[in-house]
């Protein structure tokens, strides 16, 4: 069997600094480098293909998740038969693309993920912020996938993988949407272990934002695979909540003809929280059934 022809595909915004190394060091194992410059004002560009990679040019920055497609059609245009990704900050060890190709090469999974979190890996990343990724990572798996590390960049995918995910999100979300979206299309997904480091200048997205971010979309792609109960079960126990608020009003005014104000007010405000979860819950299913039907 001929050997596959394996690309890299490397994002990043304003990596002057770290990107030679990582573009250098990753030639190493791969076949072919492409860099997406999401709209840098430095040299990100010019270093990078000044050293031989292939460079995509975004005229402004339109976020991560947009780098990432922009790089992927690229390697997908260029033959890959597999796409490693990595930062461009430094974060990720370019000399452990090998365990990645390998674990991808026994051909039962589609997609494998460096964890920091495995035994074997490491991260020298503060506490608060391994505690958001965990967080993150265990809402990825309360929809079928059991992982340890579902923010890690550091990925291999199987050619077949990517022309099965239709990607959409343009920010950091897209690390979650990839996997909420190989567990909806059935691929499997495999993790091995590898060092991550936050080396001065790695990482210069605010991490609150790129959090919330995260979670929002995570929250977001969840919601649209079961809106009956994302939506449903919430505006069922609002109706259930109004309902007991409705009783003590109604046996308050037969007994003393006279109406609680604040006890209305909860309960006319549970029926509107209620009926508009409800409502959403059932537009939804029946919105997400049509497109599922017509594709």
């Amino acid at each position: 069997m001929s050997k596959p022809f394996v690309v890299a595909c490397i994002p990043a915004f304003n990596e002057e600094r770290t990107i030679g190394g990582v573009v250098v060091r990753a030639m190493k194992h791969v076949d072919r480098v492409v860099v997406c410059d999401d709209g840098s004002v430095d040299l990100t560009a010019e270093i990078a293909g000044g050293l031989g990679a292939i460079v995509v040019r975004h005229e402004r920055n339109k976020g991560y998740g947009a780098a990432l497609k922009s790089s992927f059609t690229e390697a997908l245009r260029l033959g890959a038969d597999v796409v490693v990704t990595l930062d461009g900050d430094g974060q990720h060890d370019p000399g452990e693309i090998p365990k990645l190709l390998e674990r991808l090469k026994e051909g039962d999974v589609g997609i494998v993920i460096g964890s920091r979190f495995l035994e074997g890996g490491s991260s020298d990343a503060p506490k608060w912020r391994e505690a958001g990724i965990k967080l993150i990572t265990d809402l990825t798996s309360n929809d079928g996938l059991k992982l340890t590390d579902a923010q890690s960049g550091f990925r291999a995918y199987s050619r077949e993988a990517l022309e099965s995910l239709i990607l959409t999100e343009e920010g950091m979300g897209v690390s979650t949407e990839i996997l909420l979206k190989a567990g909806e299309n059935g691929l499997s997904v495999a993790e091995v272990p590898v060092s991550i480091s936050y080396g001065k200048g790695s990482s210069t997205r605010n991490p609150v934002v790129h959090g919330l971010g995260v979670i929002l979309s995570t929250v977001k792609h969840l919601s649209m695979r079961r809106p009956l109960l994302f939506y449903g079960l919430p505006g069922f126990i609002a109706m259930c909540v109004a309902g007991v608020f409705w009783v003590i009003t109604l046996r308050k005014y037969a007994t003393a003809h006279t109406i609680s104000t604040n006890v209305t007010l909860i309960a006319l405000s549970a029926t509107f929280v209620g009926l508009m979860l409800m409502t959403t819950a059932i537009i939804l299913w029946v919105l997400i059934s049509i497109v599922r039907e017509k594709v």
